[in-house]
């Protein structure tokens, strides 16, 4: 299949390149050779590349800066997805696009499905969801809502908290928000397994078990060796961030059961693969 990732410089990105081009012509997209904001050369792209899939990730992910920020937000957010969309439609390729466990409002204590309702909180949050509606124009869509993530490539809250403690920091991590973690290189086969499916709509997808960003902390600390009394919890409001947490945001990956695809592995797994990579 002629697959076209968009933000495939990203964390995410990185991760569907690297597992995806093993088996499928793989086109990464970044944001130096077509910015999504710019209409028309995202629609250059698509007509030069003429992909049956676009896998669009591209976004500002950054909580706090589309809070600062948020017409930059809508208009890389919404806006750019909506050229994607536009795209995709005039070269008929079906769109999988990444969306967030943020499109929740985290006052539940059960895990989310993906009927329930969504009440974003966040400028962040919320333009991801106008992104979703935007995609629900492709026939032939995939939402997948997906929670903090780790994995090769990309800088992210583990390697940059196992930086600190390698070089005698702390690794600060929020002991009040319970929710997933998800491996880019897991995110990458499940999310070609749905593909597979044509099962399409709304997956969550996140490796099993729910955790607290302090659970991951001292976890990946653990597995690298590393001083366990340097790990802090810390309450998200007492972290100085612009953006509020979700204090729940565990997600039940309900549409996965019933495409009869398993969930992906326990997030302890995976991360102990990931940490090993690293050593």
């Amino acid at each position: 299949m002629k697959i076209l990732i968009t933000g495939a410089a990203g964390l995410l990105g990185h991760g569907l390149v690297q597992v995806i081009s093993k088996g499928h012509d793989v086109f990464p997209l970044t944001r130096a050779e077509a910015d999504i904001t710019d209409a028309g050369a995202v629609r250059a792209a698509f007509k030069n590349i003429q992909p049956e899939l676009v896998i669009h990730t591209a976004a500002i992910p950054d909580l706090d800066i589309c809070e600062e920020d948020p017409e930059r937000a809508h208009l890389v957010n919404e806006e750019g997805t909506r050229h994607v969309v536009e795209a995709a439609l005039g070269v008929n390729a079906a769109v999988a696009y990444i969306s967030t466990d943020s499109v929740f409002d985290g006052l539940k204590n059960t895990p989310y499905s993906e009927s329930d309702a969504t009440n974003p909180p966040t400028v962040y949050g919320q333009t991801k969801l106008l992104a979703e509606q935007i995609v629900r124009n492709v026939t032939a869509h995939w939402i997948f809502r997906i929670p903090v993530l780790f994995g090769p490539g990309k800088t992210n809250f583990v390697q940059k908290g196992l930086r600190n403690l390698a070089n005698g920091e702390r690794f600060i991590a929020a002991s009040d928000q319970i929710g997933g973690t998800l491996y880019t290189l897991d995110a990458a086969q499940k999310l070609m397994e749905v593909v597979a499916s044509k099962r399409y709509g709304v997956f969550h997808l996140a490796n099993s078990g729910a955790c607290s960003r302090l659970e991951i902390a001292r976890r990946a600390a653990e597995l690298a060796g590393e001083d366990l009394s340097r790990v802090i919890g810390k309450k998200g409001g007492e972290m100085g961030r612009r953006a509020v947490r979700l204090k729940y945001a565990v997600m039940d990956m309900q549409a996965l059961r019933q495409a009869g695809i398993a969930p992906p592995r326990p997030w302890e797994e995976a991360l102990a693969e990931y940490i090993h990579g690293l050593q």
